[in-house]
């Protein structure tokens, strides 16, 4: 017998006893022991434009270091609580607590940042030619070349006091209402991720009643969240207008360390090829024995094949076809498994969607997600023990180094659900079952080039329209259905107008355009996976290397000189896309 797998993560290793632990209140204590130190001793910094600097400058990067370290590690830990029980009260304040100390050190981070825009390009150069500054060159370039772009110290201080309980109280306040929202079902109430998981059930019957009843839900809501993303978007742009930064992309591109251009060729390329997915859709209308799909139709099961594997064969099929690219991949997912590290139990009162979070102290990653048995859980699974890889190939590196952005972080999850996904599709064992994981597989591919498409023209248009005053609920479910229309080329009878709402990507704080990330990350990591086919086994080095390098140079760098292609020009999109198209092309020949 192999072994058995808990399907519950362990985070008493961390924190004995969840939201009350009197070592995690003892840890938050020391995180803001840590920040007043590295406060302090920034702000007696009057640093001269002197290369004797250096070594001030190296202790005040380490003082950080261990500073920043406590503070991830203590947000890990509550959205682990928040996210394994959401009528968790208690970690609902402890996230408050993890937020101010967050903007906190945030505060001293942008003294320590106009600090480092004082020196002089001459001296600047001088100071990073050896050591410490040397091996975090770009990353700390970069933080003095944003200062440059910034406000005031003084104003920039006020910024992060104010966001507390301004835009991260926002944030926080669309957590309280999600966690309070029910969907109804005949058997009672459930928790809005298990009703998501419901949407993908054979039967559209049901299907068709659980979206009934979900639009109903985030409809009955619709004014509260209406409000909590006016303001979360009211304050971006008035801290940006502030700035004098009059384009809303110019933030999410800068943290994703990415050019205008490439973005604009990204999005062209993806426009002109919406055609075969259409058909697609159009394909998968007809099995189902429909004119056309609906919302609630497009995770529907082709045929009636059984696919569904136990968390202890999901697991194992993981480990064993990560095996097959290279050792340390299924080494880490093994280590995982066995320690403990995820969270994939069914039950109620657990938050909806899934993640990977990383313990920076303890050098361990935690996953969340709600596993049932479907194709599209085992790619999850895959998709988050994809991050977790990233973070651990990382390991050695100092953690200023270790800041990928949101688009080069889902390079590794996609690649480790492609692996996963084509070695399902290899090992199927009827044209039936094939059909299935084919159609599993595109959807990713429907899922990235049309949902995420959908959710990047709504926001884009949505912060537009925030600029003239605020936006009613009204709109913004107009605004929504027409961005869905345009993103799924017209092919569906029925839209979600309401996602704006369902989503909590739209209301996540640390980032902004929390979208066009996926997508990136989707089409970069096939261009990789490509490769990675053509090489074989030993590509798994260079793969490595590649995700080593993923948090010091920008995007069109990374793709230079690990792929050797430009991401500013359309080349590289047009052939990532047409390995999507491929697949598509192989389903419309199996279904003819």
């Amino acid at each position: 017998m192999t072994k058995r797998y808990s399907e519950v993560w362990d985070l008493e290793v961390f924190f004995q006893g969840g939201s009350e632990s009197p070592e995690f209140a003892s840890h938050l204590q020391s995180a803001q022991e840590a920040i007043s130190s590295f406060k302090k001793e920034v702000g007696n910094w009057n640093p001269n434009d002197q290369v004797s600097e250096g070594n001030r400058l190296a202790s005040l990067v380490e003082m950080f270091d261990g500073a920043a370290k406590k503070v991830r590690q203590a947000g890990a830990f509550v959205s682990c609580l928040q996210a394994q029980d959401t009528e968790d009260k208690k970690a609902g304040q402890l996230r408050a607590a993890v937020t101010e100390l967050s903007a906190s050190l945030q505060t001293a981070l942008t003294v320590f940042d106009q600090k480092l825009a004082g020196f002089s390009t001459e001296v600047w150069d001088e100071l990073l030619q050896s050591g410490l500054l040397n091996e975090l060159r770009f990353v700390l370039t970069e933080r003095r070349e944003r200062a440059a772009e910034r406000l005031s110290e003084q104003e920039e201080s006020a910024i992060n006091a104010l966001s507390v309980d301004g835009y991260h109280g926002w944030g926080q306040m669309y957590d309280l209402l999600v966690s309070s929202t029910k969907i109804n079902y005949k058997e009672g109430s459930l928790s809005v991720g298990q009703a998501a998981n419901k949407l993908s059930d054979a039967d559209r019957n049901v299907r068709k009643e659980i979206f009934t009843e979900w639009e109903k839900a985030w409809g009955e809501k619709e004014d509260f969240y209406s409000k909590t993303l006016n303001h979360l978007a009211g304050f971006r742009l008035n801290v940006y207008k502030l700035r004098g930064w009059e384009d809303v992309l110019k933030e999410p591109l800068d943290i994703n360390r990415m050019q205008k251009e490439t973005l604009d060729a990204m999005w062209q390329v993806i426009s002109e090829n919406k055609e075969p997915f259409v058909q697609f859709l159009n394909r998968k209308a007809k099995l189902l024995g429909l004119e056309k799909l609906s919302w609630f139709d497009l995770d529907a099961p082709i045929g009636t094949a059984e696919s569904k594997m136990s968390y202890q064969q999901g697991a194992d099929f993981i480990v064993d076809n990560f095996g097959q690219f290279g050792k340390e991949m299924a080494d880490f997912a093994k280590m995982a498994f066995e320690n403990k590290w995820i969270e994939a139990e069914d039950r109620p009162g657990k938050a909806p969607g899934g993640f990977h979070t990383f313990f920076p102290e303890s050098s361990q990653s935690r996953i969340f997600m709600t596993y049932s048995g479907t194709p599209s859980n085992v790619s999850t699974l895959a998709h988050e023990l994809g991050h977790g890889f990233h973070t651990y190939a990382m390991r050695d590196l100092h953690l200023l180094n270790r800041n990928y952005a949101m688009n080069v972080a889902e390079t590794a999850s996609t690649f480790a659900e492609m692996i996963v996904s084509d070695a399902s599709l290899k090992n199927s064992k009827s044209k039936e079952e094939k059909l299935s994981l084919l159609e599993d597989k595109i959807q990713r591919s429907v899922a990235l080039l049309m949902n995420i498409h959908a959710r990047f023209l709504f926001e884009t248009k949505f912060y537009e329209k925030r600029k003239q005053g605020l936006v009613n609920a009204e709109t913004l479910n107009e605004l929504m259905k027409d961005a869905q229309t345009e993103a799924y080329g017209g092919a569906l009878e029925e839209y979600h107008p309401l996602f704006w709402a369902s989503k909590l990507h739209f209301y996540i704080t640390g980032v902004p355009f929390y979208n066009f990330p996926y997508t990136f990350g989707y089409l970069f990591s096939l261009g990789i996976y490509a490769m990675a086919q053509e090489e074989g086994q030993g590509y798994e080095e260079k793969y490595i290397a590649l995700l080593k390098d993923s948090a010091s140079m920008t995007v069109e760098e990374l793709a230079q000189k690990h792929l050797n292609v430009d991401l500013t020009k359309r080349d590289f999109w047009e052939k990532a896309v047409r390995m999507c198209v491929e697949d598509v092309e192989e389903f419309l020949a199996l279904t003819e």
